[in-house]
């Protein structure tokens, strides 16, 4: 895994790569991608971050960041995808430091498609601005976010769909859906769908709600802690971010990071 501490530019090899944040400045990163690939990055500090990505005619590629971070991180994002390219970004967020993220997504020739993906889980404050913009047509956007939210966590999550005039036959879509165990936990969730052209196709879902009490009640009665639901029912909630890389042996390690960070985390 190779460490990045500076602000710098990398242009990705094709397969699957890994890098680790650990900067005691603010830092820069430009993301080139022009061959398929699949891209983990690890922040471990980086108290603000600028990071861009381009995605180059016809590629398919993938990347997750992973926060590990036990400081406050602020990051802004502008991500662009050309022709006919596919880009995936993803968010594991199961650290217990507050994250400050404002991303957006540019679809910028026709054929571009994204999926943009956060899975967290939220005992501090976390805030979230997600975009994706059509600005070609036959293009399509996709926003997914899934939370779970404990005592002393912090929501915010502004979903924003965006298709220009111009930008017939194409597709915006949305879920967001937070989850918590009690009453008086703070989550807001603002789905927004900003169409500026009548032949497209748009859709947005969300939901904030609390865990199903027969869930629960039937998992305690098999002699379950209420700590040990709430670690399992959040794993299941969540380990669905650790499969957007194709890495198999990536997948099991941050699976049991996952597990253990969540188990943590609950017992708190």
């Amino acid at each position: 895994m190779e460490t990045v501490r500076t602000s710098q530019t990398l242009v990705l090899p094709e397969g699957y790569s890994a890098y680790e944040i650990n900067a005691d400045e603010d830092l820069s990163l430009q993301l080139k991608i022009i061959r398929p690939c699949d891209v983990f990055v690890r922040i471990l500090k980086a108290a603000k971050m600028q990071v861009n990505i381009e995605a180059a005619e016809g590629v398919k590629a993938a990347v997750l960041f992973y926060n590990s971070s036990k400081d406050t991180v602020t990051s802004s994002e502008c991500h662009t995808v050309m022709k006919d390219a596919d880009l995936t970004v993803a968010y594991g967020e199961c650290n217990g430091a507050e994250t400050y993220r404002k991303v957006k997504v540019e679809l910028k020739e026709s054929g571009a498609n994204a999926l943009l993906s956060t899975a967290s889980l939220v005992n501090e404050k976390k805030e979230y601005r997600m975009e994706v913009a059509n600005l070609a047509p036959h293009t399509s956007g996709d926003i997914r976010n899934f939370a779970v939210v404990l005592s002393e966590g912090r929501l915010m999550i502004d979903a924003i769909g965006r298709i220009v005039k111009g930008a017939y036959r194409s597709e915006s879509h949305q879920t967001s859906r937070a989850l918590s165990f009690a009453e008086g936990q703070r989550s807001e969730i603002l789905p927004e769908l900003l169409i500026d052209e009548n032949d497209v196709q748009a859709s947005h879902a969300m939901s904030i709600g609390r865990v199903d009490e027969d869930q629960l009640y039937y998992m305690m009665s098999r002699g379950l802690s209420i700590e040990q639901c709430t670690s399992l029912i959040s794993t299941g909630y969540l380990m669905p971010v650790t499969e957007v890389l194709k890495n198999e042996e990536l997948r099991s390690t941050l699976a049991e990071e996952m597990e253990r960070k969540i188990t943590e985390l609950c017992s708190m």
